[in-house]
């Protein structure tokens, strides 16, 4: 029969597993099929009429800038040690699959790597959760011989549910050359 060290160590082993169990479950659930939709905050329609946010293509993009950068229409689906984005990058008469990032939610580094022009894009991400928000920060490199200064260029995105139906990705990528950050906010409904 165990001790009462015994007794005890396993007491405070079963209620840290439970505690983290619990942990883990309270998080939101960002899974689904996403589509962007304009953002009433952004800057009304540009001269050619395509309305700020929603752009020409209705990305969640405004006028001149990236959106969340994963398109208008994504699929997450989460489970307890990942979360994975997938959208259409490329046209139907490409005949290439969407592209997928995976991003392991326990903190470690991942990385995900997509044929794109002439050669392999990398890309290192960890992921954190900040209260009910999933930050996901991700560096890409830079390919040598392209512009001057750092070989890396980080890109935070900050994923939250503002209602069952709403996600919100909001963007910051790091200023090149000495450059300022830009922020961007995208909304996305469920389908």
């Amino acid at each position: 029969m165990p001790g009462p060290r015994t007794r005890a160590a396993c007491f405070v082993a079963a209620a840290a597993m439970a505690a983290t169990v619990f942990h883990a479950q309270s998080r939101p659930d960002l899974s689904g099929r996403w589509t962007s939709s304009p953002d009433p905050a952004a800057a009304p329609a540009d001269a050619g009429g395509r309305g700020g946010p929603g752009g020409a293509g209705g990305r969640g993009a405004g006028r001149g800038d990236m959106g969340s950068g994963w398109g208008s229409t994504i699929t997450v689906t989460q489970d307890a040690v990942r979360l994975t984005v997938e959208y259409a990058f490329f046209s139907r008469g490409d005949l290439q699959p969407p592209l997928r990032f995976t991003y392991a939610l326990d903190g470690s580094t991942t990385t995900n790597s997509v044929m794109m022009g002439r050669g392999i894009q990398t890309e290192t991400s960890r992921v954190r959760w900040d209260g009910d928000a999933l930050v996901i920060v991700t560096t890409h490199r830079v390919p040598p011989g392209v512009g001057e200064g750092a070989a890396t260029v980080e890109v935070t995105r900050r994923m939250t549910l503002e209602s069952p139906t709403s996600l919100v990705v909001e963007t910051t990528r790091a200023g090149v050359r000495g450059g300022p950050a830009t922020t961007t906010r995208t909304v996305y409904r469920k389908l």
